[in-house]
């Protein structure tokens, strides 16, 4: 009987060793190539999502000014605005009509008044506890802050408007304007509170909006406390700067407004500028 020998093919320990290095080195080639493309894709993705945030916190600050009450906006520091918000606004009849059946509810700046005539109507109707402001320059003797020209309602409609108290408004406005304050919010501030980086290159801050705490005269020179739920516009600030200049022209005033956030050592900076009316 023959035997028969039958050759089994295979590698080597030797063969499997050069396999997994040579394997090892290929893929510490391809990570190099890919590490970079693939580190700045997350980098870009972390920048966008920053900017986003950023340019939407500015954006929401920016349009709660444009309907701030003229001469209201302030900066205590940098690191904080404050302003009075306005909801709607109208005409004041200034003298009676000829009518003498309706001889019409004038708001009289020689003796205190309850009750007057809203010409032209309103874009929205005022609620019990919003308040009226008349004239309002910003500075002492015309000033909403100090409650000197503002006045709590009563109740109104589309053509007139009760007054809790009667009141005698120190300044008439050339225009005969007024505008009101919603009762609720009153005095309206964003903050940036905490704002620096940690060793982690992750901003520390937190910019947030709050209001209802009332009215503070004379202008502060410190940022109000922020209450416990305030809600965040920002989170990973690193940086503010409000910068309020009232004098740029007869008519408005300039706010400059900006934000630096940081994550994972990625900083977006951005400058928003909004102009104000200053026309009571």
């Amino acid at each position: 009987m023959k035997n028969r020998i039958e050759l089994q093919r295979g590698f080597t320990l030797v063969e499997m060793v050069m396999v997994i290095v040579i394997t090892g080195i290929i893929a510490g080639v391809v990570a190099i190539f890919i590490r970079a493309p693939v580190q700045g894709y997350f980098d870009m993705e972390t920048r966008v999502e920053l900017t986003d945030t950023a340019d939407t916190a500015l954006r929401r600050i920016g349009r709660d000014l444009r309907l701030a009450l003229p001469n209201s906006v302030r900066t205590p520091n940098a690191s904080c605005i404050e302003f009075l918000p306005t909801i709607t606004g109208g005409r004041y009849r200034a003298d009676v009509t000829g009518n003498a059946a309706a001889p019409g509810a004038q708001l009289d700046f020689t003796t205190a008044t309850t009750t007057f005539d809203v010409l032209g109507g309103m874009t929205s109707v005022p609620v019990k506890d919003d308040m009226v402001v008349v004239y309002n320059l910003g500075i002492p003797g015309a000033d909403a802050y100090s409650g000197v020209n503002r006045a709590t309602i009563q109740s109104a409609d589309a053509a007139s408007i009760t007054l809790s108290a009667a009141t005698l408004f120190p300044l008439a406005s050339p225009a005969n304007r007024f505008q009101v304050i919603p009762g609720k919010e009153q005095a309206v501030s964003y903050v940036c509170s905490g704002a620096g980086t940690d060793a982690s290159g992750n901003g520390t801050g937190v910019l947030q909006r709050f209001s209802g705490y009332g009215f503070v005269y004379p202008e502060p020179t410190v940022c109000p406390e922020v209450p416990a739920g305030a809600p965040q516009l920002a989170r990973n600030v690193s940086g503010c700067a409000f910068v309020y200049n009232p004098l740029v022209n007869e008519r408005s005033g300039l706010v400059s407004l900006q934000v630096s956030l940081t994550r994972n050592s990625e900083t977006v900076n951005l400058y928003h500028e909004v102009h104000v009316s200053n026309v009571p």
